[in-house]
């Protein structure tokens, strides 16, 4: 089995980098940065799905249903919300500045320190969560695969990131747009086969197994305990501005949209990728609630995020296992291209000053982006194997926690800017934007103890808050030209 799954790798790999060849001919900094603004919008809409769900949301989202039921679709319905706040505030905004890096806005708005630091919190973000994305596909292949082989884990992590760093170096966004859209097609086939043959294996055609997940105790959206974390308005506050800083406020995310010809075809892209998205997540949680039907029919022991790699490969058939395989494959690639290419495109623009730097030719800034491109593959290696030795059941979890957390300081920084017209003192702006996560931090900890309340999504409110009170606090009243 371990050679059959390979093969699958080798060829699902050779495929993207034929893609990769196609569109990375002729490439120039435009082509990296914002894919020459020829992007079809459509396309763009599709690609995006893989991207956001990754291979967290492949496996931890099915493996969730157990502890949180329906209750996410709730958090879905607020993504819906925050994709027209994206689609009619923000991006009107990044369009008409012709924005590169979406960070460069701070510098304009607040000043140098504000424009380093919303970039330095969107690279911490995006280092790791991304790595959180790409670790929960490496450890399954590593463990059906590389481990049974005498491979090492950290050998394997090498691997993958070498190979991501091939097909992405040299094309950046161009490339990405098409490869993501690949990946988003064999994801939705392998969630959809994959269900369908788990119904089978249970006796069900695909409309039965639907009926009897809308008749189980799974099939439950709204929970009104306000202590709980699964409270029906935090799930739909959360889900509303964790979609505006996850994807708004996030480099690799607008890098797609910012390279889409223009504004209309970018609001056509964030609204149809909307709609795909609230469908595709309802469709994990069925496949999620047949997959624990099908464990307590069978005494499977695995649980979480464990348990569709289980059911997959060592209890369907071994037709299922190559779906699996490929489904996750596709999970994988888009977690780490778009994220090494808008960390890239962060560092270059916002750091080393690529749009305004006359004393480097192009050829020189090439040679440079490349080794930042390396770098933050060289510092994912580095992530992902402290994960391994520092896991934990739900990963999902754990990514909204820490977007929550880092995330934070951009919703607080972009809110105040766009909000009012009042000038900062903007060597105080890094100290707000440490101070702010810093307590959300701690409250995290002790909430239950202290007021007997949990903290869910509507943590990272909270901390945008702070950070936004904290900004008014050094601030004064001065009209600006912005």
């Amino acid at each position: 089995m371990e050679n059959t799954i390979f093969i699958v790798f080798v060829l699902y790999t050779l495929l993207l980098f034929g893609i990769t060849i196609l569109t990375s001919r002729k490439a120039d900094a435009k082509s990296f940065f914002q894919g020459n603004k020829k992007s079809p919008w459509f396309v763009v809409a599709y690609g995006m799905i893989g991207a956001s769900l990754s291979g967290v949301t492949f496996m931890s989202v099915p493996g969730w249903v157990n502890d949180r039921m329906f209750t996410y679709m709730l958090m879905v319905f607020g993504y819906f919300l925050g994709y027209l706040v994206i689609a009619f505030v923000l991006m009107p905004m990044y369009y008409k500045l012709n924005l590169v890096s979406i960070y460069t806005y701070l510098d304009k708005r607040f000043g140098y320190f504000s424009h380093k630091t919303g970039s330095a919190f969107f690279i911490l973000s995006r280092c790791l969560g991304a790595s959180l994305r790409m670790f929960i596909v490496i450890i399954v292949l590593y463990n059906f695969v590389f481990k049974a082989w005498g491979i090492p884990f950290e050998l394997t992590v090498l691997l993958f990131l070498l190979l991501i760093l091939l097909f992405t170096i040299k094309g950046g966004v161009k490339t990405i747009v098409w490869t993501d859209t690949l990946q988003t097609t064999f994801m939705l086939l392998a969630l959809v086969l994959c269900f369908i043959m788990i119904a089978h294996s249970l006796g069900y055609s695909f409309g039965g197994m639907i009926s009897h997940i809308s008749h189980s105790e799974y099939f439950t959206f709204i929970d009104t305990d306000s202590s709980s974390r699964n409270c029906w308005w935090k799930q739909i506050v959360g889900g509303m501005f964790i979609c505006i800083a996850m994807t708004g406020l996030d480099q690799e995310m607008m890098q797609k949209n910012l390279s889409c010809k223009n504004l209309s075809a970018a609001k056509k892209n964030m609204i149809t990728f909307s709609l795909i998205l609230f469908l595709v997540n309802f469709l994990f949680l069925m496949l999620g609630a047949a997959l624990y039907i099908y464990k307590a029919k069978n005494g499977i022991e695995a649980t979480g995020d464990d348990l569709f790699a289980q059911v997959a490969i060592n209890h369907l058939s071994p037709i299922a296992s190559i779906i699996f395989i490929i489904g996750l494959i596709s999970a994988l690639y888009p977690s780490a291209d778009g994220a090494l290419t808008s960390l890239t495109t962060a560092f270059c623009i916002d750091f080393l000053n690529f749009e305004k730097r006359q004393d480097k030719t192009e050829k020189q800034k090439i040679h440079i982006r490349h080794w930042v491109h390396i770098a933050f593959a060289l510092l994912f290696t580095l992530v992902i194997i402290f994960y391994y030795h520092n896991k934990n059941e739900h990963l999902i979890d754990i990514l909204y926690q820490i977007a929550s957390i880092t995330y934070g300081p951009l919703l607080g920084l972009f809110a105040f800017g766009l909000s009012n017209k009042r000038k900062v003192n903007d060597k105080l702006v890094p100290l707000i934007c440490i101070l702010a996560p810093a307590i959300c931090f701690v409250l995290n900890n002790n909430s239950k103890l202290w007021f007997n309340y949990s903290f869910d999504f509507e943590l990272l409110l909270l901390n945008g808050l702070l950070t936004y009170l904290g900004l008014w606090f050094i601030s004064r009243k001065e009209k600006l030209s912005l």
